[in-house]
């Protein structure tokens, strides 16, 4: 029996693949998230589920494809990425758990709330592996490993997105891999960036290792 009333085992699991894949893929592409589902939406080549529905309308169109070019440019310029990553730590996040509730939207109260904390749980995952990974990238003064990174990012989101629709099963798989990635990644990240900001400002050279003052 299907865990929500008036939907298929396949439409469940759908729904779930869907609701995880937006929430992933907001954290690290948002706009083009919001984009590509509306545009799909808009020329009928799928049939957006519950609030989703409203990223096909024009003006919702419009705006989410404007700043999908600003992003798709920002994202491809060392340093201007890592800004930009910054200022959407407190966008990103909610809009992923936003994103993930929609699809539930016609369903009940306990599956919308259940997917936005999935969606938002998700995006946060993403966002910091993706922010912190940059931010550890943008420390080489070639661009081509911070373009290479960001075009995979670019196909990361397309995949997990087209694999929700047509292969629900294996898009959960896909995520359930990112997962262990982040889970890999974001301690490693975040402990170079300390390493390094503490470089940088000396805090390194002037304490012991114990953490107290070196000894003189």
């Amino acid at each position: 029996m299907s865990a929500f009333p008036g939907l298929s085992t396949f439409d469940t699991w759908q729904l779930v693949a869907l609701a995880a894949a937006v929430g992933w893929a907001s954290g690290i592409r948002l706009y083009a998230v919001l984009f590509v589902l509306g545009g799909l939406g808009y020329l009928g080549v799928v049939d957006l589920p519950g609030g989703l529905n409203a990223l096909a309308h024009p003006w919702v169109l419009a705006a989410s494809g404007f700043m999908f070019c600003v992003e798709f440019f920002a994202d491809k310029i060392p340093g201007v990425d890592t800004v930009w990553d910054m200022v959407h730590t407190f966008i990103r996040i909610p809009a992923g758990a936003a994103l993930a509730a929609s699809v539930f939207g016609d369903s009940t109260a306990a599956a919308t709330l259940a997917a936005a904390i999935l969606g938002g749980s998700l995006a946060a995952g993403s966002h910091l592996s993706k922010a912190g990974a940059r931010a550890v990238i943008n420390t080489s003064p070639e661009p081509f490993s911070n373009w290479a990174a960001s075009f995979g990012e670019d196909l990361a989101v397309g995949t997990v997105l087209w694999l929700a629709f047509a292969h629900p099963i294996a898009a959960l798989i896909f995520l359930g891999v990112m997962v262990l990635l982040m889970v890999w990644l974001i301690p490693k990240v975040w402990r170079f960036i300390r390493m390094l900001v503490g470089k940088l400002t000396g805090s390194s050279a002037r304490s012991g290792p114990d953490g107290h003052g070196a000894d003189v």
